[in-house]
């Protein structure tokens, strides 16, 4: 629904607050342009985007599983095309003429260093950085702009979402989670900027909402422009709202202020592009229920909403977290009843 004007007689300090916590959401990727590639790369002036020998996309995909893996199942054997999968990659064998992996890579700022206990939220952080992350369990959170969102500067402008955020674990936007560090570094994987991680959505009925627009086949287009209208109305409230407010701020709040109104500017002018374009995608399938209550079949729904989004081209780039490092999620389904963290402690004791 479109925000009333009571909202304006918030405080100056809780208005404050719901435009950072508002700007914060409006500069998800749930909102990102709806925008047929060549189209837009006409209209922006944009470069090709970048394809195979054969002309298909050339796409990037980032996935992230907790707790390590046990190197020597892991593993191939052999170097160059002369190698050999381990058991747990051996499913990909039919594809292995396609495929290579690459070992002896280490992120030395996920490691300990000065800043002590915390290898989980600093694995996190520092996937797709590369950063030291900053220790802190509040609010001033630091990392630096992640390798996906820096291809999606690059190509972002080609697809209908410039990135594909996705999570099989529940999102935890504030609080400590790890020895001193914000949950906000175990639960995101792409940062936007320094301070602004891009939150993944992890019920896979939204995600295809957020692609495709909800209801049947056929009547998703006209929920797509629905929801861009409420999006309108949104953005205009806020844009009206932080001009009361801005005057009343702290040189450090305005700039918070700015940064977080960066975002909704862009969101803007990606709406205004948007209608601009009226032929969308429409997958011959119904929407998924929710999320699934076994795990197993929770990640294969997550992959295929992942795949029809690269299928669809509405983007090319994605980023997939299985769970956050530290989860200790059990898997009843294949007899283990141990949480995934505690096991990861086994020190080679099999028992």
């Amino acid at each position: 629904a479109t925000p009333t004007r009571n909202a304006m007689n918030l405080t100056s300090t809780n208005r404050r607050h719901f435009i950072r916590g508002l700007g914060a959401g409006l500069a998800l990727p749930a909102f990102e342009a709806l925008v047929p590639r060549a189209a837009a790369a006409q209209a922006a002036g944009a470069r090709a985007l970048a394809t195979t020998a054969s002309g298909a996309p050339l796409r990037m995909a980032f996935l992230y599983f907790p707790n390590g893996a046990i190197q020597d199942k892991w593993t191939p054997t052999g170097n160059g095309r002369n190698f050999s999968f381990g058991q747990t990659l051996a499913p990909l064998n039919s594809l292995k003429h396609r495929v290579q992996v690459i070992s002896g890579l280490d992120h030395r700022n996920a490691e300990a260093g000065a800043d002590g206990a915390g290898d989980h939220a600093r694995a996190n952080g520092t996937f797709l950085t590369g950063v030291r992350v900053k220790k802190t369990a509040g609010s001033d959170i630091f990392a630096g702009v992640s390798v996906d969102q820096i291809a999606a500067q690059h190509i972002g402008r080609g697809t209908r979402f410039a990135s594909l955020e996705l999570s099989c674990d529940p999102h935890r936007k504030s609080g400590g989670c790890d020895s001193g560090y914000s949950c906000a570094y175990e639960a995101n994987l792409a940062w936007r900027s320094p301070t602004s991680p891009l939150s993944p959505e992890s019920n896979p009925r939204l995600v295809f909402e957020r692609l495709f627009g909800s209801g049947p086949p056929g009547q998703r287009a006209a929920s797509l422009a629905q929801r861009r209208e409420q999006q309108r109305s949104i953005l205009d409230f806020v844009m009206d709202d932080a001009k009361t407010v801005q005057k009343g701020l702290t040189n450090r709040d305005k700039d918070k202020l700015e940064e977080y109104l960066t975002g909704v500017r862009e969101i803007e002018q990606r709406i205004v592009t948007a209608e601009k374009f009226s032929k969308l995608p429409d997958p011959k399938m119904p929407a998924p229920e929710g999320i699934p209550s076994a795990y197993d079949d929770y990640i294969k729904l997550m992959y295929q909403m992942l795949a029809l989004a690269f299928e669809t081209d509405s983007t090319r780039v994605a980023s997939l977290l299985l769970a956050h490092d530290g989860s200790n999620r059990v898997f009843p389904e294949i007899g283990i009843s141990e949480g995934h963290h505690s096991l990861s402690h086994h020190r080679d004791d099999r028992d």
